[in-house]
């Protein structure tokens, strides 16, 4: 089976270094086969016949190995595909910004949309998929004004989401389908 692991904050603003290189070694070490990692900010896809349960307590261990947390995501190739397959009609429309919130299993998922739901939507569209949550933003003049911008940093649950641009979203699917 394909999986994808989506860290969070890592290499950013020269914390939380994480050697991709590295990263990808280690995961090979575990017995995982065809390991990509796409960009510095935590995207691998490999391939293995462990079940998720098991390969989230193998990844699990991997990064507690890290003198820093590291919250991840884990999906299959099929969920990732799956919410590829049932995007709302506006996540292709020429929006200034798109971006994609993954949770992790530290998190309620209907929590984040009751919090997000109570958000006034400015400027902004949000779709609900089954594993993550899609936010797009209407026009640069207006970004400063969304709710994207303003309340979700604030949250509770933000430590336990990962975002991905629309690009990199893409991009990663595109080498899901490799």
């Amino acid at each position: 089976m394909r999986y994808l692991l989506l860290l969070r904050g890592i290499n950013v603003g020269g914390k939380n270094k994480v050697s991709m290189a590295e990263l990808k070694d280690l995961i090979l070490r575990l017995g995982y086969e065809n390991v990509i990692t796409y960009i510095n900010s935590g995207n691998i896809i490999f391939d293995s016949t462990d079940s998720i349960e098991i390969v989230n307590d193998k990844i699990s261990e991997l990064l507690n190995t890290y003198s820093f947390k590291i919250n991840k995501v884990i999906l299959t190739q099929k969920e990732y595909l799956d919410e590829i397959a049932n995007l709302p009609s506006w996540w292709s429309s020429d929006i200034y910004r798109k971006d994609v919130l993954f949770y992790s299993n530290e998190v309620e998922y209907p929590s984040i949309i009751e919090r997000i739901n109570t958000m006034p939507l400015n400027y902004e569209l949000v779709y609900f998929g089954n594993k993550a949550i899609f936010w797009g933003k209407l026009n640069e003049k207006e970004y400063l004004k969304t709710s994207y911008h303003k309340y979700l940093i604030k949250e509770s649950f933000y430590k336990f989401i990962t975002i991905r641009n629309g690009r990199t979203f893409d991009k990663i699917a595109e080498l899901l389908n490799s």
